[in-house]
């Protein structure tokens, strides 16, 4: 892909009032994402459909994150796009930790976004498993936080 048919997509992007376009061609996907007040966010995200590995892209999902949860095991995904945090300040305590039993309505973690800290709660009881996502880390939205053996 050329310079110029990116900035003909930055183009139709401003024509048309989109904030996101996605276009894959030969192989080379570009997102193009803008983000509040027209400033864009990533301007162009390269990734290879055969999953070669192309320069300033980031490294591939290491084999834990690309295990399937277990038949008993439940994902607990971000709700939202922000900074994960497994506590209310630094130096208080984490709001849970690996092989603690949560219930329904638990806080588990924080996702600051637009300088808002929301509070993400547990809609299940069990035990957290593993913590996919590390402290003050950026989170997308879906993304895995913790995995849960369901009781």
């Amino acid at each position: 892909m050329y310079i110029k048919e990116i900035k003909d997509m930055i183009n139709l992007m401003n024509e048309n009032g989109l904030t996101e376009l996605e276009i894959e061609k030969e192989g080379v996907r570009i997102r193009l994402k803008k983000g509040a007040g027209g400033v864009y966010e990533k301007a162009v995200e390269f990734a290879s459909a055969t999953g070669a590995q192309i320069p300033g892209q980031e490294k591939p999902p290491s084999p834990q994150q690309q295990e399937k949860p277990k038949a008993n095991t439940l994902e607990i995904k971000a709700p939202m796009v922000g900074t994960f945090y497994r506590a209310p300040s630094p130096e208080a305590p984490s709001y849970v930790n690996m092989g603690d039993m949560i219930e329904p309505g638990q806080v588990i973690c924080i996702i600051e976004a637009m300088k808002l800290m929301n509070e993400i709660k547990s809609d299940v009881k069990g035990k957290i498993v593993d913590i996919q996502v590390d402290n003050a880390e950026p989170v997308e939205f879906g993304q895995a936080l913790f995995v849960i053996e369901l009781v």
